[in-house]
């Protein structure tokens, strides 16, 4: 049995992409939960549980020098595009993107690029189910590779317990790790707010997303805010023939399940059957 995918993203962070996906786990059973959002995993926070297993991530490799077998030429210094290696034959790991070449020019070979970790790989058990989630060291780079890591553990966790369902909290925005987090998965929900802004980040991710040939649903968080700018997001919708599945009006008790550490969708049981996130939560299964 293959596994089927979903993934929550957003244009950015803040919209409501981690309450959705919380809520969305009760609704899904037999499954395994992922979070991809390795910059900043909130998903955990509201599941108990514990942590099973840790492990380091080496997402690129770095250069180490022997100081010993070193000759001082410069070389290295001298044809660095990135400015990471100084007069002095220091590096700097913060600069340096792993790329080899000064491994491959130093004459007297005291340079070696060996494996830099970037961050952890997390596999904990919640009440429903395994979650595997990653988290980067801040300010490292990356972070698609860690994604991709944390989402091959997931698949192949749900694959050996025989679960048929990976739910997966995403990275917000378009970079590469939102590439790593969509790619391959069965069907993408983007979490959109009604603003300006909101509606200019829903079409530069539905653009990403759709040259992925995936299922798109639309979520709009909140939408009673801008009666306006839902409007205009709904017909955009409706232009491209994009699916508008659910639309969530702004609620304190929402606000307030996440601040005592509850998932949504479990404390407003009725709130969420009352907005049809049920039928939502069946359609996006199929």
């Amino acid at each position: 049995m293959t596994p089927r995918e979903i993934v929550i993203i957003s244009g950015k962070g803040g919209t409501g992409k981690t309450t959705v996906a919380s809520s969305l786990v009760p609704y899904l059973e037999n499954l395994v939960i992922g979070d991809c959002d390795v910059d900043a995993p909130d998903l955990k926070i509201l599941f108990s549980g514990e942590e099973d297993k840790r492990y380091s991530f080496s997402g690129l490799q770095r250069p180490v020098i022997d100081n010993e077998k070193c000759i001082n030429c410069g070389k290295c210094h001298d044809l660095c595009k990135f400015d990471a290696i100084d007069s002095e034959i220091n590096f700097s790991s913060h600069k340096c993107e792993g790329c080899g070449l000064c491994e491959y020019i130093c004459p007297a070979d005291a340079i070696e690029m060996k494996d830099f970790i970037i961050g952890d790989v997390m596999h904990s058990s919640t009440d429903y189910g395994k979650m595997i989630h990653g988290k980067l060291i801040p300010g490292e780079e990356t972070s698609g590779k860690l994604v991709g890591q944390v989402r091959q553990d997931a698949y192949f966790t749900a694959k050996e317990t025989g679960k048929p369902y990976v739910l997966i909290d995403g990275s917000p925005g378009l970079a590469c790790n939102v590439i790593s987090s969509i790619t391959g998965a069965h069907r993408v929900v983007i979490v959109v707010e009604p603003t300006k802004s909101g509606l200019h980040d829903l079409k530069r991710v539905y653009q990403l997303v759709s040259g992925f040939k995936i299922q798109i649903s639309v979520v709009i968080n909140k939408y009673d805010l801008s009666l306006e700018m839902t409007n205009q997001i709904e017909s955009y919708c409706k232009e491209l023939n994009i699916d508008l599945d659910l639309k969530i009006p702004f609620d304190k008790r929402i606000i307030d399940s996440i601040r005592n550490l509850e998932i949504p969708s479990i404390r407003e049981k009725d709130f969420f059957n009352e907005i049809g996130f049920s039928e939502f939560a069946k359609k996006i299964m199929r």
